[in-house]
């Protein structure tokens, strides 16, 4: 029996944990997207009817008083006829462990025998405890956090085709990274309405790129891609109204600015690998630095980021990090509704378009002739 699991491979995978020998299950991690499928994968495998699971499969809410007996009791209850494994769940389970860490350490290094499963859903789970090492011993630790190091676009292309029954190409997948970032729940529902659209008799043909501006995403979020690739590019007018839209719409302008954020973040890792001295891991060119970064590999996508890139220029893409952290602040401060909100987002569309560099570059230098390159 493997004693940890990362959520991530089991969704993929063809077969779940082995459900035999352990008596606690620990689900630590902060991705609900993973915590909700694992539940429902285990939900299946202990209680494969249906019609047991109204009594076989009990969830307690750890965020309410809970007395810990309730919970045990419930798992020990052996069933007379049916073959459903019972189990006991606590969601947000962190302080019914530091309430229970006694009993569960004992749960969790005895045989379950005919008993059901206590099975918690955790934040944090550090394995230096002696909880942590029983479970490990005797019991199943899941993961249901996203590695930093994980292969997203991979795992979004074997779970588009498992769960929605679609192909998608290699830099479709790296398309909805850009457009959704991690957000798993946002990706899963992008590609279930890829999969509605797509042409049943061209199943396995891969979905280009194309289709995620065109699918992915509401309306509004689709009207936020455009403003941000506007503002990039120089369209400062375009991206004030398409801003003003979103505004109007009710758009959050915290939200606004991490979507902006996701994007410009490229855009300023590029010109940094592309500052770096030759033979410091300065890459051979544009292309290669805005993939590095972690643009799509989509000739659209990186046409789009190169004509972004040059019109933001060096000097400036660098200084994008500093400018949304001031506009993080001051969303989160004195400008965090109204007018203020949308002055301090069309501030830094000024700072972007060619001639607003000087706003966030501090005291100016002495002026070049003319005709000297910036």
């Amino acid at each position: 029996m493997a004693a940890s699991a990362s959520a991530l491979e089991m969704l993929v995978g063809s077969e779940g944990p082995a459900l035999g020998e352990p008596s606690l299950v620990v689900l630590h991690g902060d991705d609900s997207f993973l915590v909700w499928h694992v539940l429902d994968r285990l939900r299946g495998q202990l209680c494969p009817d249906e019609a047991d699971r109204d009594w076989a499969w009990r969830e307690f809410d750890g965020g309410e008083p809970l007395d810990p007996r309730d919970v045990f009791d419930e798992a020990a209850t052996v069933p007379m006829f049916a073959t459903a494994t019972r189990a006991a769940v606590v969601r947000q389970a962190d302080a019914f462990v530091s309430a229970a860490r006694d009993r569960l350490e004992a749960i969790a290094s005895a045989s379950r025998g005919r008993r059901g499963l206590v099975i918690l859903e955790v934040k944090t789970f550090p394995a230096n405890t002696r909880l942590a090492k029983a479970v490990a011993q005797h019991g199943l630790a899941i993961d249901t956090s996203v590695p930093a190091k994980a292969d997203l676009a991979a795992w979004i292309r074997t779970w588009s085709t498992t769960r929605h029954g679609i192909t998608l190409a290699v830099a479709t997948a790296e398309r909805l990274l850009e457009r959704l970032g991690g957000n798993l729940g946002q990706i899963d529902q992008a590609l279930a309405r890829l999969a509605a659209a797509a042409d049943p008799s061209a199943a396995k043909a891969a979905i280009p790129p194309e289709a995620i501006d065109d699918f992915v995403g509401s309306p509004q979020e689709r009207t936020a891609w455009g403003m941000i690739d506007a503002a990039a590019g120089g369209d400062t007018p375009r991206a004030l109204r398409e801003l003003a839209d979103l505004l109007d719409a009710g758009e959050n302008p915290i939200g606004i600015a991490a979507q902006m954020a996701s994007v410009l973040r490229r855009l300023s890792t590029a010109a940094r690998l592309l500052a770096l001295p030759a033979g410091a891991g300065r890459p051979a060119g544009v292309e290669q630095a805005l993939r590095e970064a972690g643009v799509a590999a989509w000739p659209k996508a990186l046409g789009q980021a190169k004509e972004s890139l040059a019109q933001l220029g060096p000097r400036r893409a660098r200084r994008l990090p500093v400018w949304l952290l001031e506009l993080d602040l001051a969303l989160k401060g004195e400008a965090s509704r109204g007018l203020r909100a949308r002055l301090a987002l069309e501030r830094l569309f000024c700072k972007m378009a060619r001639g607003g560099a000087a706003a966030g570059r501090g005291p100016e230098r002495p002026s070049r002739p003319t005709g000297a390159r910036s």
